[in-house]
């Protein structure tokens, strides 16, 4: 008798995207969760349509949101994945093997790869991007700290061969969009943490981002893109410095 797998996905205005999610975890899952973020374009009804089980919650950040489908799905085993996400057709044919007897580690992962700027990433740090996606419930969650979640396992966690495909950017704007969000979390999680900024933290992190983006993990490789994604970690590096020196100046003038 195979595994019963259960799909979880969170989702906000992903009325583009859903669609190829949902169809791909329906090669492999008896049920879908959707949580959904109060979407303002057709998201949950394009999921309803497709048959998932669909909850409206107001954001509570990426590790609980996620958490939150996890717990609305009735099987143990956990399938999750990103509404800009899908499963590879090879990965499909390896999950149909795995699920065919009892599953020997509590959780399994797989390389992720992302479509940015015309073609596959696979250099520059963006591959194999190995996200743990397959889990038993009963034994992990998610974890980690916004807007980095991960799944906390614990137990053995193997490696599948094959690949989850990420639609990670609509276009360069919407990185750069994405870049300025994330940074200013990372910004507000390091001025919580008590980290002080530093003037060589400014100047030489985003250097080092760059260096370590194009050059030691082969960025190059990916032609004029690679070169793109290495200017963009090197300045979102740059803007996680630049706004924890703003938060510290505006808590000293409100003093």
């Amino acid at each position: 008798m195979s595994v019963k797998i259960s799909g979880a996905i969170i989702t906000f205005n992903e009325e583009k995207n859903i669609k190829r999610c949902i169809d791909s975890l329906k090669e492999v899952c008896d049920e879908i969760v959707v949580v959904d973020s109060l979407s303002s374009d057709n998201t949950v009804s394009i999921a309803k349509e497709l048959g998932a089980k669909v909850i409206e919650q107001k954001f509570l950040g990426h590790i609980a949101q996620k958490q939150l489908a996890v717990d609305n799905c009735s099987n143990d085993w956990i399938l999750s994945l990103d509404a800009d996400e899908e499963l590879s057709k090879e990965l499909i044919e390896e999950l149909k093997e795995l699920i065919k007897k009892p599953l020997s580690a509590e959780a399994y992962s797989m390389p992720r790869v992302s479509f940015h700027l015309g073609r596959w990433i696979r250099h520059g740090g963006w591959y194999p991007d190995r996200k743990t996606r397959l889990f038993n419930k009963q034994k992990a969650h998610w974890g980690g700290y916004n807007p980095h979640d991960k799944v906390i396992v614990n137990g053995e966690t193997k490696k599948l061969k094959n690949d989850i495909r990420h639609y990670v950017f609509k276009d360069l704007r919407h990185n750069i969009d994405t870049n300025n969000s994330y940074s200013s979390i990372m910004a507000e999680d390091l001025y919580k943490n008590g980290k002080k900024f530093s003037m060589m933290l400014l100047l030489f992190k985003p250097l080092g981002k760059f260096l370590e983006t194009y050059v030691y993990k082969r960025g190059f490789l990916d032609g004029l893109p690679g070169f793109i994604i290495a200017v963009g970690a090197a300045y979102s590096m740059f803007l996680k410095y630049a706004k924890l020196w703003e938060l510290e100046n505006v808590k000293k003038t409100k003093n």
